[in-house]
């Protein structure tokens, strides 16, 4: 391993503390995760790792060790730091001396076709990366097929969408493209649309979602638009019992996503 670098203005930090900016993410294809489980995941998901950062003294875990050491015997670039230098790349409190510029993947949706009993979840111009990164575990844990992102969505690789998500962005089936393309995808592809609106006919514990299906919710504050609730094949309602008139757009993708798997698992239960 070479020797730490010392400076936070070494023209490789400046470089990866770029990656902070959606435009350079873009531009490059890459992302900074940082922490011992997130980057666990990332090479456990199989995801190419560009770089892994370490700062050596921050470093007790036998994990973390271990993922150091099996990076180099692959001969995976490695970048030591300081101490000082890891903490100005950092946006976490406590930081564990662990981090990885890692590439991107993307799926093209025209290359999906969906299984007969999966689950896809489609968002439209999700606008924060928090509420992604959660509905990204969330699908991961429920064994959804994967993600479509439509229109001007937040980025699933921003810091705060990946530390939200533990890792999820690398082990989740993620594409993106338009609502007219989505809706054209389904129907060729034979996959139900089923849209979540307030206003929606049908109470989701109650609804029939297709084999397979794709779940879509709108953005966290307008919801689906008049087109797309009337391009659905099923729009279901979840009750709102309270005063709230809605719910956090990734608890009510929690919802429906399990309320579908109920029903793929006891047919006669649902």
């Amino acid at each position: 391993m070479p020797s730490s670098i010392s400076s936070a203005s070494n023209p490789r930090i400046r470089e990866i503390k770029a990656l902070r900016m959606r435009k350079t993410r873009e531009q490059s294809g890459l992302c900074y995760v940082e922490g011992i489980r997130v980057v666990g995941e990332a090479i456990q998901a199989g995801a190419v790792v560009e770089t892994l950062v370490v700062a050596p003294r921050r470093l007790t875990s036998e994990f973390a060790l271990g993922l150091v050491a099996d990076a180099v015997e692959r001969k995976v670039p490695m970048l030591e730091v300081t101490t000082d230098v890891f903490r100005s790349l950092s946006d976490r409190d406590g930081p564990q001396g662990l981090a990885a510029v890692v590439r991107q993947r993307w799926s093209e949706i025209d290359e999906i076709t969906p299984a007969p009993g999966e689950r896809w979840l489609a968002l439209d111009a999700i606008g924060d990366p928090g509420n992604l990164g959660t509905i990204l575990r969330t699908c991961d844990a429920s064994g959804a097929a994967g993600v479509i992102l439509l229109g001007p969505s937040t980025d699933p690789y921003d810091p705060a969408a990946v530390r939200a998500g533990m890792g999820a962005v690398f082990s989740t089936v993620i594409a993106r493209t338009t609502f007219s393309h989505l809706r054209a995808w389904a129907s060729r592809r034979g996959a139900a649309l089923v849209g979540s609106s307030a206003s929606g006919a049908v109470d989701y514990r109650e609804a029939q979602y297709g084999d397979p299906c794709v779940l879509l919710l709108g953005n966290e504050r307008e919801g689906l638009s008049s087109e797309e609730r009337d391009a659905c094949d099923v729009l279901v309602r979840i009750p709102m019992l309270g005063r709230s008139s809605s719910l956090n757009v990734g608890v009510a993708a929690g919802l429906l996503l399990y309320e579908v798997l109920r029903h793929r698992e006891d047919p006669a239960q649902a």
